[in-house]
């Protein structure tokens, strides 16, 4: 059975529906991506020194990272000698089952809830990455499972951005805990953990300041956070969740080295993959860093952001040449009956 059969037949159990999201959301980087490596394996058909320093451009460009696509390469040039390939065409299952295999990892990227009592789930990250558009996005998830939900509008340091939460609160159909702008944050948090706990809350989800990672204050904001929630929540923060912007490509990358060191991130959420040809920084972060991709943005709609699976990534990045591949089939198969 081929690669991307198997790929289909892993995938069959999943919904169609989150299938065509990755697959709408993947639209430019299987443009900027796959087709350019389709294109070379059909152009250049020879596996030569020319042909890698081609593959190696595509890949780079994409933002699967420079030390990532060396290893990458490496290991196709073992590949190619230890199958004897010779045309170009048969490395694409062997591409795309590497690209999944570096995509996977030991992590449990599902989120770490609190069985006996309330969830919290802080929010990091600079400005500008769509931090409070994916609280509102995953409020609105967890409300759809049925959870009570309460939001915490920590960042009161960025104008308009607690105005912005409450906006987001409102189209989720979830209370927003506030103080005025300028307040402590840390105040802010102990508010809202009170509040969680007289009205029962099952998860608060908190946002926080998004000034920029080398500010050593927002750093000793956070730390005063995570003290307040911790004395009052045992166990809290269950999750400390840090957006990125994927159209930042490498930014996005050297802000989660910074930020994660300094703020005991536990996941990554990747925004505007959708918005990007660059959708190869998912492989980069996955490789570079220890932290894994527990969701992605795929759209502008509440229902786009989607935990991440590298499986789906996968099939929708690819998703053209697996059609291609059940097409030959059943033209094979009518030939045959014939």
């Amino acid at each position: 059975m081929s690669f991307f059969k198997k790929l289909k037949e892993n995938i069959s159990n999943k919904t169609e529906a989150v299938t065509k999201q990755f697959r709408d959301g993947l639209e430019k980087t299987r443009k900027g991506l796959v087709e350019k490596v389709s294109d070379l394996m059909v152009r250049r058909k020879k596996i030569d020194e020319e042909f890698y320093e081609e593959l190696e451009e595509i890949l780079i460009g994409a933002d699967v990272g420079v030390n990532t696509v060396m290893t990458l390469i490496d290991e196709l040039r073992v590949e190619v000698k230890k199958q004897k390939i010779e045309n170009a065409l048969e490395l694409q299952p062997i591409l795309s089952q590497k690209l999944m295999d570096l995509l996977r990892g030991e992590d449990d990227i599902s989120l770490n809830m609190n069985e006996n009592g309330i969830t919290v789930i802080l929010f990091v990250g600079v400005n500008g990455v769509g931090k409070t558009t994916t609280i509102g996005k995953m409020a609105h998830r967890f409300k759809q499972q049925g959870k009570k939900v309460l939001l915490a509008a920590g960042d009161t340091f960025r104008a308009g951005a607690i105005e912005q939460l409450e906006v987001w609160g409102q189209r989720a159909g979830v209370d927003v805990i506030k103080q005025q702008s300028g307040s402590d944050p840390a105040a802010v948090m102990y508010d809202a953990v009170q509040a969680a706990k007289q009205r029962q809350v099952d998860i608060l989800i908190c946002d926080t300041a998004g000034r920029l990672q080398s500010k050593s204050n927002l750093m000793e904001e956070l730390n005063k956070i995570y003290r307040v929630i911790q004395r009052e929540v045992p166990g809290a923060p269950h999750e400390v969740l840090m957006v990125l912007d994927a159209t930042t490509g490498q930014n996005a990358l050297s802000q989660a080295k910074l930020f994660g060191e300094k703020s005991g991130v536990t996941g990554l959420v990747l925004t505007k993959l959708d918005g990007t040809a660059k959708g190869g920084i998912v492989v980069a972060i996955r490789q570079e860093l220890n932290i894994p991709v527990k969701f992605v943005g795929l759209g502008e709609k509440m229902e786009d952001l989607q935990p991440f699976d590298s499986q789906q990534f996968v099939h929708a990045l690819f998703a053209g040449l697996i059609q291609d591949e059940e097409d030959e089939n059943e033209n094979e198969e009518s030939t045959l009956e014939a």
